[in-house]
């Protein structure tokens, strides 16, 4: 979708090394109020009252008990029409970049709304609750963080993503089309994973996939969530980050090892990725 020029996006400020937001709101604030769009995926749960989206055009009405999914770069905005009291839960896409090395579709219900899924889940369907538990325990993390709560709400959201991926997928139709392209970025991730020292270029993974850069950038952020190169970063930065905390390496060659061929850019990443230096894991 080709964005407005007029329509300014939203900077949603997410904490570096824990980029996930959850919050409450009573009513729609102004700043939701108009048309905008932002980079993180959104989870609405509807604690009471009603309203209704306005999404990419299309008008999608809600109420206690619902649960709203908003993609990245989705224009949208909120409208309130009684009593509106909502949950929400923002995220950074790459946040769960690593898990999709094990399950690539983990954020399909986000790439593949109004296809395989609906903004607004079934709320007739039986399994909706085990969704409201999960965002609840989620939230009650969030707020109380007790030691190691990044994990538990982390854990938490994955296994929301697993379970909307499990019930509330339509029949597609073409499936066997969607599961030829899943297969081939799942043979991509797993080159990039095996020789995560190379010195990957767009163009040589394009190449692997047997497809153009643009066909081949656009397929893997639609499955995975991120650009190629930026999980390739998180690829290696997950890697680093399990080397120095269980071996004795040098920084310098840990950091070789892991593909990064400059140690300056390789602190510069690892500060803004994870939140500190490489040597303070060591600390």
């Amino acid at each position: 979708m080709k964005l407005s020029p007029t329509v300014v996006r939203d900077h949603i400020d997410l904490p570096q090394g824990f980029p996930i937001l959850v919050s409450q709101t009573e009513g729609v604030s102004p700043p939701f109020q108009r048309l905008h769009w932002h980079t993180p995926l959104e989870i609405n749960f509807i604690y009471s009252g009603s309203g209704y989206y306005l999404i990419n055009g299309g008008r999608y009405d809600f109420r206690q008990g619902d649960i709203v999914l908003i993609n990245s770069n989705d224009l949208h905005r909120a409208v309130e029409t009684e009593s509106l009291v909502m949950g929400i839960v923002m995220f950074d896409p790459a946040y769960l970049a690593l898990e999709q090395r094990y399950d690539t579709e983990l954020l399909v219900p986000f790439r593949e709304m109004g296809f395989r899924f609906d903004n607004v889940l079934n709320r007739d369907h039986p399994e909706l609750m085990k969704l409201w538990s999960l965002l609840a325990e989620m939230r009650e993390e969030y707020l109380r963080k007790e030691p190691h709560y990044e994990a538990v709400v982390r854990a938490q959201l994955v296994r929301f993503l697993a379970y909307v991926n499990r019930y509330f997928s339509k029949d597609a139709g073409n499936g066997s089309l969607h599961a030829r392209g899943t297969e081939t970025i799942r043979n991509v991730l797993h080159e990039m994973e095996v020789r995560m020292d190379h010195p990957w270029t767009l163009k040589e993974l394009s190449d692997r996939a047997h497809l153009s850069t643009s066909r081949f950038s656009s397929l893997f952020t639609q499955v995975v969530g991120t650009s190629p190169m930026d999980y390739l970063i998180q690829l290696r930065l997950s890697k680093a980050v399990e080397l120095i905390e269980t071996t004795d390496g040098k920084i310098i060659d840990i950091a070789s090892e892991c593909g990064f061929r400059n140690l300056s850019n390789f602190n510069r990443l690892f500060k803004q990725h994870i939140g500190k230096l490489p040597s303070e894991l060591r600390i």
